[in-house]
């Protein structure tokens, strides 16, 4: 594919995206939604919280810096991870790749925010192989590494697996917050992104006492 190509389609993405904080129908005036049907969690004993989100969303990047604060507040009882979405858009699995490949190879912490300029910004093509490899090197990152991140079992499985939730939790926007398998919040019903991570904290107090604990 040509570059302009590739342009062209990542602007549609973020374009899409403009239109991308969800919707929900019920709950209005409480600030979260229920998840239904409520999903598994990893670790029974843990809170968990996803913060659904792909790059080529401006709110998501507006979300970030926030959701980055927020996080290093969270208690040890708490389990966080970011999900990337697709939707079944090749440049969406493009740049869920990218996230999960910088995960594995150890880059994410250092880049993930950079992403969101990247690709929004300068309308970089890191949905793709090369344009991926190319940006973490030039980044300082190890290519190699990346690389063999990138193209490994792992990251196809993972990737599989994060199309798969975002498919149980019907995901119709991002950013969204998924708390315990049970509960949704989203700037679009709790009034803003401040507000959603306030609902946030008490959602994870509610799902903290719904397993018995204090």
């Amino acid at each position: 594919m040509q570059r302009r190509d590739v342009l062209k389609q990542l602007s549609a993405v973020v374009a899409l995206a403009g239109t991308g904080l969800p919707v929900f129908a019920q709950g209005a005036g409480k600030g979260f939604e229920l998840v239904s049907p409520p999903q598994p969690t990893d670790d029974k004993n843990k809170v968990e919280v996803i913060e659904f989100f792909h790059y080529g969303c401006p709110h998501c990047k507006a979300f970030d810096p926030l959701l980055d604060l927020w996080i290093k507040k969270l208690p040890a009882d708490v389990v966080f991870r970011r999900v990337p979405v697709t939707w079944g858009n090749p440049m969406l699995t493009g740049l869920a790749r990218l996230h999960l490949a910088l995960d594995v190879s150890g880059e994410l912490p250092r880049l993930h925010g950079q992403v969101f300029d990247a690709v929004q910004t300068d309308k970089l093509p890191l949905n793709t192989e090369a344009g991926a490899i190319e940006w973490v090197t030039r980044k300082g990152g190890d290519g190699k590494k990346f690389a063999d991140a990138y193209r490994s079992f792992g990251v196809q499985t993972r990737l599989a697996r994060v199309e798969q939730l975002g498919r149980d939790y019907k995901i119709q926007g991002v950013p969204t917050l998924a708390i315990d398998g049970k509960y949704f919040t989203a700037a679009s019903i709790a009034g803003s992104h401040e507000a959603a991570l306030k609902v946030a904290d008490q959602l994870i107090a509610r799902a903290r006492s719904e397993q018995g604990r204090k």
